[in-house]
């Protein structure tokens, strides 16, 4: 891309974007709009391309739909369970824990991901990031084995974004 190009669009898939999602948000496609949804889209990311860090080096797009699809997957999986807990395990037999994951990853996109995708799973939440990026505390509503829980998330998480940002 030429650098005039790359100047006035820093982030073309999101000007794109931005430009889909404001014509969608007026209900109607007319040209006032369209023109509009294109001004946005030159406007915010030019504005905001100070705080966007670099692409990573390395990612497998291929690999990254199968990951969407599993955390998807356990997302409605995981809304059965903790409504499944919330109804039959009375809060005295609840045991909550406080799980330490230790990293492999190095990215801070594929860590954002993982931190994500574990918020996102009901039951589960990310707290905190080591300072050094190195492991990642999580907190789980109920389990009956905090190592399972953890290796459960390097297995079924980790191991794959590994692949995806390899």
């Amino acid at each position: 891309m030429t650098r005039a190009f790359r100047w006035l669009f820093p982030h073309p898939l999101l000007s794109v974007v931005l430009v889909i999602v404001w014509v969608l948000l007026q209900n109607q496609i007319t040209a006032g709009m369209v023109v509009f949804g294109i001004i946005l889209g030159i406007i915010i990311p030019r504005l905001t391309a100070i705080w966007w860090p670099e692409k990573p080096k390395a990612f497998r797009i291929t690999k990254m739909v199968p990951y969407t699809l599993l955390v998807l997957w356990d997302i409605i999986y995981a809304n059965f369970q903790v409504a499944w807990i919330i109804i039959t395990v009375p809060n005295s037999k609840l045991r909550p824990a406080w799980i330490v994951i230790p990293l492999e990853l190095k990215q801070p996109e594929a860590i954002t991901i993982l931190a994500g995708t574990i918020t996102l799973t009901p039951g589960t939440v990310s707290a905190d990031l080591s300072d050094e990026g190195h492991s990642l505390l999580v907190h789980v509503l109920h389990t009956d084995d905090p190592d399972a829980v953890r290796d459960d998330i390097k297995q079924r998480y980790e191991a794959r974004l590994l692949e995806i940002f390899s």
